[in-house]
């Protein structure tokens, strides 16, 4: 008997099977136990390598039994949009957030097409309004979204006419040719005017970044006039209304760029977020709220209704108090995907994913503060003690109780009436003696703001739920390769790290609050990446210290005991080759993935770690680095590794100059070689880190910069000096 429409779900649980998983999972943590029995037990009979050997394996299994518990059940989310609009006319209104700061490392024309994206999302388009964040206080950002405007009229009903599924139009009209299954002649006459209309206005975009300004800061520039970076006053500028509040139309875009001053904190992403929900709650106070990257378009235009199907489709609120999306990248999709195929299915399946930072789609309640046991008794959130601390602007707090109680009936047409009210709420003193950024909206603390407010969420006893359609709901650009991926690893380890010592720690949470215990250790599966370049930089540099010292710490080729060694770490590596071959990916892609993991433990990971000392030490701030990011990362530079003359590089640069240092040793015959093993070991760290050892010899962009090796140098010198000692 079929379900009735008006009672079917709007989505249901999946539980894979994972018996291979888990069986494999089990192997080789028996394998690794009986590693570290075979180090107890042979500990007396060897010395100091082979107990610092038995550190590193001993964290090494740590970290594989949280794995192991992060992922052992895994559950997916299979929502039914087809079913929404008759259970939900009236679908709910949704603030959309998009963040940009640098227009440099942040070209403009992402930010344009990320937006142009979301304008021609599927989804009403009076349930939605768009409010982009310009922390750079840029008039090249202004200038662009207002052009992009004017294209966006032409570009919206052409998606909607013809139903185009990718809707940036960066990635739409990738091909050079008229797409070859249009029939329609109507068709062919408007694809190619809205190829000429954006290749216009791409070059708009870019002959308005190449120079310092060739517009004349009048009219709506002129407030853009004696600004500064750090230090303007709030600028909100509605780009466009949905006055008529038609269905069809173009949804509310709405400029935002918060006050700064040199003297007041503005906790980077964190504060821009903030300042964007109080902004938006007087505005439009949509009960619901997505935040993306500027680099982040809308791949998959059915999301809203995806997502919307998990938040109104669950029993309970308490279930589904943020939704994630996974972030992936359309030029390396290797980088995040194997995590959300193998790790982030099994987070699902206990509390919920994390919050990512971006794709996530938010209840404004539970963003406003609010506690699981609070969405019973909705009469009384009028007196929630959390309202005194919101601020001092009555009218935010009257649209705050209007949130807390669940009232979606009120989407204005008409924002700019809230403008005035709107400055107030955007200014940099506003958050003084309030709880913004400590007890609700994106919490401050940490690098990593986005890690810190879903996991204060979690403590709370709230759920998350994970959407993960086909095709992807977003995609991004991937960092170049070389500095911009250190720079973004070295933000996320030093976040996490601050986290682990900070109030915020999830054993607190587990302890005090209502966090799970296995979710407690799916947060230290991310927080443990802080620790983790103090054991691979020692055990990577164990093979190069014995071999210069004549010591062992691996056991002879021919004793018995090498197989305890060698087993679980052929397990490992063939266990990981299978799951890329699974999700269809190369060999290749496999090993360089591999090397890249040893290369970030111990350049980008190891700088937080020392970021973090410094800071409890109170000799050092922290600074948020924004990555950069660009169109796309394909070209002169794919497969290559890109150096420049950050110091994070020095560390591994040591580790290959002491392994080649030893290995010629060896082979000169200046040193006795103290085991295969170790020989082959320090061999396979060489080729792990090839990147660098071509580094040593190549020059441009593509080489080592000599002022790094000559520090490199010195350090690896001093190595073996202490080594000889």
């Amino acid at each position: 008997m079929a379900i009735p429409i008006m009672s079917a779900p709007l989505f249901e649980k999946v539980f894979p099977k994972n018996t291979y998983q888990r069986a494999v999972d089990i192997a080789l943590l028996f394998l690794l136990l009986c590693l570290l029995i075979y180090r107890l037990l042979s500990l007396n009979n060897h010395g100091l390598a082979w107990f610092l050997g038995f550190l590193c394996e001993l964290w090494f299994t740590i970290n594989w039994i949280v794995i192991v518990c992060t992922r052992w059940t895994p559950m997916l989310y299979k929502p039914f949009p087809e079913r929404l609009q008759r259970r939900v006319p009236d679908l709910p209104p949704v603030d959309v957030f998009v963040t940009t700061a640098d227009t440099v490392l942040e070209p403009p024309i992402l930010t344009v097409n990320t937006v142009l994206s979301l304008l021609a999302v599927d989804y009403p388009a009076n349930k939605l309004a768009c409010y982009v964040s310009d922390d750079g206080c840029s008039p090249l950002i202004f200038y662009c979204l207002s052009e992009a405007t004017k294209f966006a009229k032409h570009w919206v009903p052409f998606c909607r006419k013809y139903n185009v599924q990718v809707r940036a139009p960066f990635r739409y009209f990738m091909d050079e040719s008229t797409p070859s299954t249009a029939n329609s002649n109507d068709f062919q006459r408007e694809w190619k005017y809205m190829k000429e209309e954006y290749e216009q206005l791409s070059r708009r975009i870019e002959n308005a970044a190449q120079q310092p300004f060739p517009i004349a800061l009048t009219g709506e520039l002129a407030v853009f006039s004696d600004t500064e970076q750090r230090n303007h006053p709030t600028i909100l500028k509605v780009l466009w209304e949905n006055k008529e509040g038609l269905p069809e139309g173009l949804p509310h875009l709405i400029y935002v760029s918060r006050e700064k001053r040199p003297k007041n904190p503005h906790y980077y992403k964190a504060g821009a977020m903030n300042v964007l929900t109080r902004v938006s709650g007087l505005m439009t106070n949509a009960p619901f709220m997505l935040n993306l990257d500027c680099d982040m378009f809308v791949n998959n235009t059915e999301i809203f209704r995806q997502a919307m199907c998990l938040m109104l489709g669950s029993n309970s609120e308490k279930d589904c108090a943020y939704i994630q999306c996974p972030q992936l990248f359309y030029d390396r999709p290797q980088d995040l995907l194997l995590f959300y195929e193998y790790i982030a299915k099994g987070i699902v399946g206990i509390q919920g994913p994390y919050y990512g930072g971006t794709g996530g789609f938010h209840r404004r309640k539970v963003i406003y503060g609010l506690w699981p046991d609070e969405v019973e008794n909705q009469e009384k959130l009028s007196d929630n003690a959390l309202l005194k601390e919101c601020g001092n602007s009555k009218e935010f707090i009257t649209s705050a109780v209007d949130v807390l109680k669940g009232k979606t009936d009120n989407f204005p047409s008409n924002p700019s009436k809230s403008l005035e009210t709107a400055h107030q709420v955007a200014s940099c003193s506003y958050e003084y003696g309030t709880g913004w950024g400590k007890k609700f909206g994106w919490i401050y603390g940490s690098l990593v703001e986005d890690i810190l407010t879903g996991l204060t969420i979690h403590i709370k006893g709230w759920r998350s739920g994970y959407c993960s359609p086909d095709p992807p709901a977003f995609l991004g650009c991937a960092p170049p390769n070389g500095p911009a991926v250190m720079v973004q690893q070295k933000r996320w380890a030093t976040g996490v790290l601050e986290i682990f010592f900070s109030k915020h720690n999830p054993i607190i949470g587990t302890l005090n609050g209502n966090l799970q215990l296995r979710q407690c250790l799916a947060y230290y599966y991310i927080i443990l990446w802080g620790f983790r370049p103090i054991f691979e930089l020692c055990y990577a540099t164990l093979p190069a210290y014995c071999i210069l010292t004549n010591s062992n710490f691996l056991p002879k080729v021919q004793d018995p005991g090498i197989y305890f060694i060698v087993a679980p770490f052929v397990v490992y590596y063939l266990y990981t080759l299978s799951e890329f071959i699974r999700t269809g990916f190369s060999v290749y892609t496999w090993w360089v993935s591999q090397c890249m993991a040893r290369i970030v433990a111990m350049t980008a990971w190891l700088f937080g770690v020392i970021n973090v000392i410094l800071k409890l030490l109170v000799l050092s701030e922290m600074v948020f680095e924004i990555t950069e990011k660009g169109l796309s990362t394909s070209g002169d530079d794919e497969g290559k590794f890109v150096f420049n003359e950050s110091p994070v590089f020095v560390s591994a640069t040591t580790v290959v100059l002491v392994h080649l240092t030893a290995l010629a040793t060896c082979l000169l015959g200046l040193q006795p070689l103290p085991g295969l093993a170790e020989f082959f070991c320090s061999v396979l760290v060489l080729v792990a880190f090839w990147p660098f050892v071509e580094g040593l010899f190549r020059k441009g962009k593509y080489g080592i910069p000599l002022n790094t090796i000559y520090k490199s140098s010195a350090l690896a010198l001093f190595f073996v000096y202490l080594c000889k000692m």
